[in-house]
């Protein structure tokens, strides 16, 4: 399933708007969500065109992901969806691309969330409010885990490419309303 690239990111932002329209409390990424609009999210991560469902194996390389806007975080954020079906019960796989000075607002997860620094350096802390200062800094290869509705924040100096793991459904709850892009 072959996409230029401006198809591949109307289809990436329609699908994501169906997906946002959802209404849980945790805003759960891809209620609502229609087949085409799931196809289309989905086809994002590969550079097959298809996402990952756990049959053989997948061997990609970087260059070969498909990146595209994230509507429930403010850009230039990007993701790339490498394996599974985010509205779903079951794994799922992605990275974020975040700009040097990018910061990631307080919020909550309604499930386990395992980070890696892929690249640059994430600085991260737990807490309902912003605080630079309370911070940890995690270079290439440092791991954060963070327990269901357990509040962080975070932000970035320099470029830099995080992966996250776990078990869906994945949603994001922002603790200050105001700070999430989809309101």
């Amino acid at each position: 399933m072959a996409m230029t690239r401006a198809a591949h990111d109307v289809d990436r932002r329609a699908a994501e708007n169906e997906m946002n329209r959802g209404g849980s409390v945790m805003k759960t990424i891809g209620l609502g969500l229609g087949a085409a609009a799931l196809a289309a999210v989905m086809s994002l991560g590969t550079a097959s065109g298809e996402p990952y469902r756990g049959h053989g194996h997948l061997l990609m390389t970087a260059d070969e992901l498909q990146w595209g806007d994230i509507a429930s975080m403010e850009a230039p954020a990007r993701i790339a969806i490498i394996e599974g079906d985010l509205s779903r019960e079951e794994p799922f796989t992605f990275r974020l691309d975040l700009p040097a000075g990018y910061r990631i607002k307080p919020h909550v997860h309604p499930a386990y969330e395992r980070v890696t620094v892929i690249s640059g350096e994430l600085h991260f802390a737990h807490g309902e409010v912003f605080d630079q200062g309370a911070t940890t800094a995690l270079p290439a290869g440092g791991v954060a885990i963070m327990a269901p509705g357990e509040p962080m924040f975070g932000y970035t100096e320099v470029d830099t490419v995080i992966q996250l793991h776990g078990t869906g459904p994945w949603g994001i709850e922002y603790i200050n309303p105001d700070d999430d892009p989809r309101n």
